[in-house]
């Protein structure tokens, strides 16, 4: 055994036996406890028969646990790997436990937003619609005023031209008037004085009633 070799060549023996019995167990897939009972029942068989000094028997038992604890050396190493595996499969496992929570928050939310989101979009149709709807209205009220307005003045071009038609003829009645009474006079040159002035006072209130007159 690789044990008895070790222990036979003293003080000076290499451990590498033992690693290579170390890396062995795990291959077998060996825990702590099944090569520790394997190094005891090579200790127990490998105790000399007869008596032995204290000090021999101790000094093989220090190198016996050396030996042990070389060999179980890649065991515990595997231990550690497993160890810190685990511990990262823990973390990765609550990450993806996390992650998975904030998905199902985010689809929660997004189910959620969905019929606002649709209620937003009808809303917004029906302002538009209504904004279009004023629009046009707007026009149709700016057309319609344009076209009072276009009325409105056309009915003042008439009533000046209809004003200013009527002045003309009360012009030209006042002037004929005048030029009938200047003509009158004209041809009774004969006539009395008091007659005469009579006339020319008469012509004057006709002047004055044309200056006085409103479509003046």
């Amino acid at each position: 055994m690789a044990l008895r070799r070790f222990l036979q060549q003293g003080p000076s023996a290499s451990l590498r036996s033992a690693a290579r019995l170390g890396r062995r167990a795990v291959t077998l897939g060996l825990e702590t406890l099944d090569v520790a009972k394997s190094h005891e029942q090579a200790l127990t068989a490998l105790a000399p028969p007869g008596p032995s000094s204290e000090s021999g028997r101790h000094k093989s038992a220090e190198r016996a646990k050396r030996f042990f604890t070389e060999a179980i050396v890649p065991i515990e190493a595997t231990h550690r790997a497993s160890l810190k595996a685990e511990a990262r499969i823990d973390q990765l496992t609550r990450t993806l436990r996390r992650r998975r929570n904030e998905s199902s928050a985010s689809a929660t939310r997004l189910r959620e937003a969905i019929p606002q989101r649709e209620a937003a979009e009808v809303i917004l149709k029906q302002g538009e619609h209504q904004h279009a709807e004023l629009l046009a209205e707007a026009h149709g009220l700016q057309k319609d005023l344009q076209r009072q307005m276009r009325e409105h003045m056309a009915a003042q071009e008439h009533e000046r031209k209809n004003t200013s038609q009527a002045l003309r003829n009360e012009i030209a009645q006042a002037l004929l008037a005048i030029d009938l009474r200047l003509l009158a006079l004209r041809t009774s040159a004969s006539a009395d004085t008091e007659r005469l002035e009579n006339e020319i006072v008469n012509a004057q209130r006709l002047v004055e009633q044309l200056g006085k007159s409103d479509h003046i």
